[in-house]
């Protein structure tokens, strides 16, 4: 903002002024140039869909929160696309056949929109906001296989050459369905996501779907009795009260899924984490209601248990951190009331057997035992196999090479073009300002001539500024008739990677001033040498970052 890259119009919409936008339109060749890499063939699709697609893969509903709906004025219902899977499936299968057809990678560059109820974080959680999405089509799933590799390579190659260090972890399909998933990931304390990481094994996951080993309990035969636990509601207080650590509990938390309860099961000691029951469940939950907790089980909250309730009135489940056969305190389902001896596989049985606990700092990774950590990071892509989902819902079908028909199986791929310029941002600073990489700076150098009264100072200035532009070197040229000191802190300000300076002291001998905006960096070069220094340490930069990213290979 203060930069002058980008400004608010409304809450989560954003104008991208001059500045901004030449660094967006720098990414956006980057990731165009890494997919046609690969083979992908880019399109372009609307962001104005008929509602009846959505309502044909069932997303109208499940991603109702977040869809801008309006009516045109032949009564059309339409919405603004946050995503467009179901638009590229209904090309897909008008133009799929056969075997033949397959396989085929397609990718735009557009606008989206989510009516995010609280924008934050700037552009990384914005209502409009550009994406670029590839979409793949393929006969079986070792061809979508190939497929996902490349895209993955393709990723890891573009936000390499926007300068950014990043890595690939486990993640949730969500909502977009399908099999394996993973989202890349840029460390920044700016982050929303958060990431699990085992510095000695090299685990990585999103919290989203970690795993963690946690300290075993053995039996401690306790006979199921009811034991009267006046006004204690909480782990805490419980714990304390029957001089037992909360590890012996089992915590009770109850949600309302569309209308019907979900008793979830975990460990006294442990927490579900909403995005892994969000992503097991979908559709709309929420917490339930003290009322609604009555009704159902007779008792209070903090005094409610898995044990004498009909699976016909709650669907029961249980957190992966309660062993069978284990025995454990929960509540009686009476009011002060506590009971002994409940055991997963005993004397209760859950439904289904889950990871929906949030892993804890300092856990043993599953993979090999050591300590896990906890670090924040921005997602800047994601990428998903879909399968068969959409083919089967928009009917995306192909002849195979014996006359069958299939369902064609797909993979998709998102890259935020925002989140990357954000991450530059956040992970390539310091307290003057930007420090942009080479690849993606709005601009490669600056030139500031200090004092504007002196004709012969702007003349051998302007001769620079243009004879950089000539060489290929974008410049920005600061005329303004103001302090050194001013145009300095802006110049730092912007982040261009090279500032030229004229001063008159070193005019007079000759030469000019060059300062390296990341690492502080200055020298003296003769006037005829300026363009050929600035030119070639500027070459040097970029081919450092795509050397970074051919190293990829």
């Amino acid at each position: 903002l203060k930069a002058g890259y980008i400004r608010m119009l409304t809450a989560g919409v954003y104008n991208y002024l001059p500045l901004g936008w030449r660094t967006l339109r720098k990414i956006q060749q980057i990731v165009r140039e890494e997919q046609d890499r690969i083979g992908a063939q880019e399109l372009l699709m609307p962001v104005i869909h008929p509602q009846e697609l959505w309502e044909q893969t069932g997303r109208s509903d499940a991603l109702d929160e977040i869809l801008f709906r309006f009516t045109d004025k032949k009564g059309r219902k339409l919405v603004l696309s946050p995503t467009h899977e179901e638009t590229i499936s209904e090309i897909a299968a008008s133009y799929i056949q056969s075997y033949r057809d397959l396989p085929q990678i397609w990718y735009h560059i557009q606008l989206k929109f989510r009516d995010e109820q609280r924008p934050r974080s700037g552009v990384l959680r914005a209502r409009q906001f550009i994406m670029k999405d590839a979409y793949s089509f393929d006969a079986d799933d070792e061809m979508l296989d190939k497929d996902y590799k490349a895209e993955r390579k393709a990723y890891s190659r573009t936000f390499t050459r926007c300068g950014l260090e990043t890595f690939p972890v486990g993640a949730s399909s969500g909502q977009m369905g399908g099999s394996d998933s993973e989202e890349f990931m840029c460390l920044s304390e700016a982050g929303e996501d958060r990431v699990v990481l085992c510095s000695a094994c090299g685990y990585r996951t999103n919290q989203e779907v970690a795993e963690g080993v946690l300290n075993k309990l053995e039996p401690l035969g306790l006979p199921m009795e009811d034991i009267e636990t006046p006004g204690m509601r909480t782990i805490e207080d419980v714990s304390q009260f029957l001089g037992v650590p909360s590890e012996r509990l089992m915590k009770v938390v109850i949600y309302i899924v569309e209308s019907k309860p979900v008793m979830v099961l975990i460990r006294g000691d442990q927490d579900v984490l909403d995005e892994k029951f969000a992503a097991r469940f979908g559709g709309e939950y929420r917490p339930a209601e003290p009322h609604e907790i009555q009704a159902m089980a007779g008792a209070e909250p903090g005094f409610i248990g898995p044990v004498g309730l009909k699976s016909e009135d709650v669907l029961i489940v249980a957190d992966e951190s309660l062993q069978p056969g284990v025995d454990y305190y929960s509540g009686a389902n009476r009011d002060n009331y506590h009971r002994s001896g409940i055991v997963i596989g005993g004397n209760v049985h859950p439904k289904e057997t889950l990871n929906l606990r949030e892993v804890k700092e300092g856990e043993a990774c599953v993979e090999c035992g050591k300590p896990l950590r906890m670090e924040r990071a921005i997602e800047l892509g994601h990428i998903f196999k879909l399968g068969t989902k959409y083919a089967e819902s928009m009917g995306i079908d192909y002849t195979d090479l014996e006359g069958k028909e299939r369902k064609v199986t797909m993979g998709c791929y998102g890259i935020g073009v925002e989140r990357i310029m954000a991450s530059a941002i956040e992970t390539h600073g310091d307290d003057d300002g930007i420090i942009w990489p080479a690849t993606i700076a709005p601009y490669h150098a600056i030139v500031l001539p200090l004092d504007h009264r002196k004709q012969e100072l702007i003349d051998a200035a302007e001769k620079c500024y243009a004879d950089l532009w000539a060489t290929g070197v974008e410049t920005l040229f600061d005329d303004r008739e103001q302090s050194a000191g001013f145009k300095f802190k802006d110049a730092d300000l912007i982040g261009v990677p090279i500032i030229i300076i004229f001063g008159m002291k070193s005019f007079k001998a000759g030469e000019a001033e060059i300062k390296i905006r990341a690492t502080g960096e200055r020298i003296k070069v003769p006037l005829d040498k300026i363009v050929e220094e600035v030119d070639g340490r500027l070459k040097k930069m970029i081919e450092d970052i795509e050397a970074t990213a051919n190293a990829l290979e």
